[in-house]
């Protein structure tokens, strides 16, 4: 008898319907075709042994399974569930009425529980696209599935559930999550505060600036100064996200297998931190079977890259592209699929090997040209594309000491919120810019150009502290979000000023 079962692919963050094809005959033997890897073709042994413990026979037929299409390459145990099935269904041991209304995915154990799978809200999102009544798949994952609507999840611990669901002897509960309701009951509860910092004032000025235009920021200080403590705190400042990005978001951590049993919707933006021992393809994605690498894990928020000048230089050289485009490609001989990479880079680093370069207090013993030799670790086009450039020095005992409270996160996140605000109706026309971060050259002479007395200032800062031309973009993109967080419309000669004060590195004297 020839049945078939539904299930999906990940290619990318999208999925693609997979139609099962299980035909039994007459015969002894079995054959899985299709482009089925090999943890596939295990399924095998898997699958003999979780219908056995359940009560069921594996058929004694010439079973022929195609997975269609048949172009396209199926990876990973997923498949244990709806092949199963498949064959009961062949085999006529069970009904195979109700198979073309549920999509089915799941891995098997030896004992027929159900283990989690990878990708499941992608999947989730096209089965309803298809118009499947329901998505049937391991209890662990159907939070996440369920954030989707219209759709029913059932979250199964074992194949006879699904069996006796089949077969009509058994009612299986939907699970039902309110989507809105979790989203904006979590999107407050933060584990950093800006109010637990003392001292640090420019710092945290310049860290409220990046937020508001999206811009990214490099932070040059001694060890111990606070870099990573500030950083750390930045997402608490950043806008909330959209439902939109939230689920954007979401899909990219589930191909990766990083959404936890309990977690239906990421509610707050990514903070990722990789060990400067990172390779290529851990950062950008790929590898045999391409998953998401830590710059697309950081989409919609920050990636933060703690002693940048330790990372090896061809790992800094390929973030250039995606920093640019905010996406990756993977290509490989038989496909290519695209990652979403729209990420803050946030940045620290020691200002020379020793690390007391430019300290109020202790002496740098590095030898003569060994800060220079030490900044030339980061190429020029990476440093093109970082905004803010900020020193940052140790807090004194006096501050430390204090006892008041410093400014709290939702106080300054709501001077942040109402600045994008502004850019979101500025680029309301532009649908690839939501920042000012982002503008092109032709955007930032249409709203970022300032006045006569501002553009004699620009001219006498860049002549007087010997700035490079690549900084003139920079300050212009900076100065217009410090002006939309004063709420002013133009971009006036303070506004330029401070803009002026975040390009430590492009002066000449830097490391001289």
């Amino acid at each position: 008898m020839l049945v078939k079962t539904f299930a999906a692919a990940v290619q990318g963050i999208s999925a693609t319907i997979i139609t099962i094809e299980v035909n039994c005959t007459s015969g002894i033997q079995f054959f899985l075709v299709g482009l089925p890897d090999v943890a596939i073709r295990e399924s095998h042994e898997r699958i003999i042994s979780a219908l056995q413990v359940s009560g069921y026979k594996f058929p004694r037929n010439r079973i022929v399974i195609n997975m269609a299409p048949a172009d396209i390459r199926k990876e990973g145990s997923a498949y244990d569930l709806p092949l199963a099935i498949g064959i009961l269904a062949g085999a006529e041991q069970i009904s195979s009425e109700k198979l073309s209304q549920y999509m089915l995915m799941g891995e098997l154990s030896l004992d027929g529980t159900l283990n989690p799978i990878r990708g499941v809200l992608p999947i989730a999102i096209k089965a309803r696209e298809a118009g499947f009544k329901g998505f049937i798949l391991p209890k662990q994952n159907a939070r996440e599935a369920a954030v989707v609507n219209n759709l029913d999840v059932y979250g199964v611990t074992n194949i006879k559930d699904v069996i006796l669901f089949m077969e009509g002897k058994k009612e299986l509960e939907p699970t039902v999550v309110d989507t809105r309701k979790e989203f904006y009951a979590k999107q407050q509860l933060f584990d950093y505060d800006f109010s637990e910092v003392r001292g640090q004032e420019n710092v945290k000025r310049a860290l409220e600036v990046a937020a508001a235009g999206g811009h990214n920021l490099l932070m040059i200080g001694p060890p111990g100064s606070g870099k990573s403590m500030l950083a750390k705190r930045l997402p608490s400042i950043l806008p909330p996200f959209s439902l939109h990005e939230s689920l954007e978001t979401t899909k990219i951590h589930s191909v990766a297998g990083k959404i936890g049993s309990e977690t239906s919707l990421m509610t707050q933006r990514p903070f990722r931190a990789p060990h400067h021992t990172i390779s290529d393809v851990a950062m950008v994605g790929g590898g045999s079977f391409p998953q998401p690498g830590e710059i697309s894990l950081a989409h919609n928020g920050i990636l933060f890259l703690d002693e940048l000048p330790e990372f090896s230089r061809s790992v800094l050289e390929v973030m250039r592209q995606p920093l640019e485009d905010r996406m990756i490609t993977i290509s490989r001989a038989r496909f290519t699929v695209e990652y979403p990479a729209g990420f803050m880079l946030i940045a620290s680093m020691n200002p020379c090997p020793c690390g007391y370069y430019n300290h109020p207090t202790k002496a740098c013993v590095c030898s003569p040209g060994a800060v220079q030799k030490y900044m030339n670790r980061i190429s020029g086009p990476l440093l093109d594309r970082i905004d803010i450039q900020i020193e940052i020095v140790p807090v004194p005992f006096e501050k430390m000491a204090e006892k008041t409270e410093a400014e709290s996160s939702a106080a300054i996140r709501e001077r942040v919120v109402a600045a994008r605000a502004i850019q979101t109706k500025r680029f309301a026309d532009y649908p690839d810019v939501h920042c000012n971060a982002q503008m092109n050259s032709k955007l930032l002479h249409t709203y970022a150009l300032p006045d006569a007395s501002g553009l004699a200032l620009l001219k006498n800062a860049m002549t007087k502290l010997n700035l490079s031309a690549r900084a003139y973009d920079r300050i212009l993109k900076v100065s217009r979000t410090i002006a939309d967080l004063a709420g002013s419309e133009n971009i006036e000669p303070c506004h330029l000023a401070e803009a002026i004060h975040y390009r430590n590195l492009d002066r000449e004297s830097w490391g001289g």
